[in-house]
């Protein structure tokens, strides 16, 4: 059902929704509309839930303080999406919670604002929570029970591994009784979501997480039974093995994960925008590079490994540290995917996001020297954003003793603004967090999200490789399961400024998922947008293709090569300047990286000393290329008549 059918069907003629354009001549709209009839603008449509004394009274079709409509019981749609929101006088321990938990906003709401209902006690509060479970008409989600009948086997297994993610997280906060309220737990698709955080008095034990998973083991596949239920049993009388249980699961979904097929195709493109003239984007695979598939490292990295990175540092630099991220990154992941491949077993992934992070050390050290060769200092010192994603084929054998080639795991890393989102059929899911002034202000407790937005250099970098050293570097790396078809599209913020990908994504998702539009089309549609919508940086987008049904679509072709114009200098901002290159005292958050104990340890110290040749080699080709450029005289330029 549309959006302005169901608002037709409500009880109360429906208030009107304003544009978020400051400058619209005529900003109320009907609800149910997708863009603003007099200015064209997208249309914001911001559900939220409500929590607090007197909500539950509100009626869906009631007008909340001249802003807030009901749609269901406890979801109020922000009809004035644009104005600011009434915050707290200060941050209660309640609130503090959703913000220290702010890096788990895949699968944890977020506090927008407050509101008084003036029903007593006076000092109750009524939070208003957003990133909340619900679909795009703001009902919400299935609960996990209701769902859990329905689903395949390797999905119930992934959304109780989910919960025990969130366990260690919750209960940190005081919030673990959140995973046992059946009510609160629900599921969008693959992913576990909650509807709000529950702070019991009593805070639950590893055995009650275990009674509350009684019924679900019980009605679980019957695949998959036997082995969920040794597992209950180990929760529930050793209260100390979290980690045992941790690495079952883990055994236990790999195995169910690898018996589905899995197809992957890739390809990406960079290009210096409409604006500029010199790009300090870089990518992989490239189109050429998809081309050259049989090339070293190619024919090991593709359609595996995927990068995105976006130079900061101007002229000379950002390009130059984008580029050598990309070529530093390429034989470390190798030699990885390589130590991997020969193990027998199957290696934690706990180990493995430690390895990837070690990897993103390494880099940043790589363009740190070349910054130290250079004498480069301050804002003169070069660095990089960097998103990559890496599908590990882990091999894993069964109790059967049948082995199966791959286990589906995909590990996202990221450092600065540049995204990951993950797109399906019916929608669209930003996998990572920027490293910026906003989201760091938000995790630290020191602000809500929107306030700390609206603050001057809020979107400043915290964080690029080589712009420090690698002491100062906290890589975010996250793990997931493909278990549905989907595409993984990792861009610059040349595309992803202004919510270009969440409001186009639909573009481009069912023609490419049903086979009816090639990955490198694709691709080249999302460039486009970012040209024709934003236009006003870089752009580099990477498409991965994943599919796990059994007929593998067709979905590249052969295109021919863009041509990149002449390059042209630019400058980070001010405020990422200051952030970036250690210009004041660094954050207290940022701790000295922990030491791996893998033997990958002795193989990253030998590539570490090849990509800083690698660094050397590339500087001289660039330093050489420049003075060669310096070295041809200018035309004069001929004024047309």
């Amino acid at each position: 059902m549309s959006l302005q059918k169901l608002f037709q069907m409500s009880t109360s003629a429906p208030p009107p929704l304003y544009c978020t354009n400051p400058a619209c001549p005529q900003p109320r709209n009907p609800l149910g509309h997708e863009i603003c009839e007099a200015c064209q603008t997208p249309l914001t449509y911001r559900y939220l839930w409500a929590t607090g004394a007197g909500v539950t009274q509100i009626q869906p079709g009631q007008l909340v303080g001249n802003r807030y409509y009901v749609t269901f019981p406890q979801v109020w749609l922000d009809t004035k999406p644009g104005a600011p929101p009434l915050l707290p006088d200060s941050l209660s321990e309640s609130i503090l919670s959703y913000l220290y938990l702010h890096p788990y906003r895949l699968h944890l709401p977020g506090v927008f604002g407050v509101y008084s209902l003036g029903v007593p006690p006076e000092t109750a509060e009524t939070l208003l929570l957003d990133n909340i479970p619900v679909d795009r008409r703001g009902q919400l989600f299935p609960t996990l029970v209701e769902a859990w009948p329905k689903t395949n086997p390797v999905r119930q297994v992934y959304w109780l591994w989910q919960m025990l993610q969130l366990w260690v997280p919750l209960t940190e906060q005081g919030a673990a009784y959140s995973l046992l309220v059946k009510e609160n737990l629900r599921v969008d698709g693959w992913r576990v979501r909650l509807r709000e955080l529950h702070q019991g008095k009593i805070q639950p034990t590893q055995r009650d997480l275990a009674e509350s998973w009684t019924a679900l083991i019980e009605t679980a596949h019957p695949t998959i039974q036997y082995r969920l239920q040794s597992i209950h049993q180990l929760m529930r009388h050793q209260e100390d093995s979290l980690k045992e249980v941790a690495s079952q699961f883990n055994q236990l979904l790999m195995e169910q994960a690898a018996q589905l097929p899995l197809h992957l195709a890739v390809t990406g493109l960079t290009n210096a925008g409409v604006k500029r003239s010199h790009n300090e984007d870089s990518c992989y695979p490239h189109l050429q590079d998809v081309r050259n598939l049989y090339i070293y490292p190619n024919d090991k990295l593709i359609p595996y490994l995927s990068i995105v990175c976006d130079g900061v540092g101007g002229h000379d630099g950002g390009e130059v540290a984008s580029q050598l991220a990309v070529q530093s990154l390429k034989p470390l992941i190798h030699s990885l995917m390589a130590e991997i491949a020969n193990q027998e077993e199957l290696a934690p992934p706990e180990l493995i996001m430690e390895q990837l992070q070690e990897i993103a050390r390494v880099v940043n050290n790589v363009i740190a020297a070349q910054n130290n060769e250079q004498g480069r200092e301050f804002r003169q010192r070069m660095g990089t954003t960097l998103v990559m994603a890496l599908q590990l084929p882990q091999k894993v054998i069964t109790p059967e003793g049948v082995q199966l080639n791959n286990c589906h795991e995909l590990y996202l890393l990221n450092i600065g603004d540049s995204r990951a989102y993950w797109i399906t059929q019916n929608s669209c899911q930003q996998l990572t967090v920027d490293d910026d002034v906003t989201n760091r202000e938000v995790r630290h407790g020191r602000s809500l999200y929107w306030d700390a937005a609206q603050r001057s250099g809020s979107g400043a970098l915290t964080q690029a490789l080589g712009t420090r050293e690698a002491e100062f570097l906290r890589p975010t790396v996250q793990r997931f399961i493909i278990e549905e078809e989907g595409l993984l599209l990792l861009c610059s913020d040349g595309l992803s400024d202004n919510e270009r990908v969440e409001q186009c994504w639909q573009e481009f998702s069912a023609s490419v998922l049903n086979g009816e539009q090639s990955l490198e089309s694709a691709v080249q549609g999302w460039i486009d947008i970012a040209n024709s919508k934003n236009g006003h940086d870089n752009v580099s987008a990477v498409l991965t293709y994943f599919g796990v049904s059994p007929q593998k679509l067709v979905l590249v072709e052969t295109t021919p090569l863009l041509t990149q114009p002449e390059p042209l200098e630019t400058e980070p901002t001010e405020a990422s300047k200051v952030l970036l290159y250690d210009e004041s005292v660094p954050e207290p958050e940022i701790q000295p990286a922990p030491k791996s104990a893998s033997k990958f340890k002795e193989v990253v110290f030998i590539l570490t000393i090849f990509a800083i040749l690698i660094a050397g080699g590339f500087g001289v080709w660039w330093q050489v290329s420049q003075s060669q450029m310096k070295s041809i005289p200018e035309q004069p330029i001929t004024p047309s008549r």
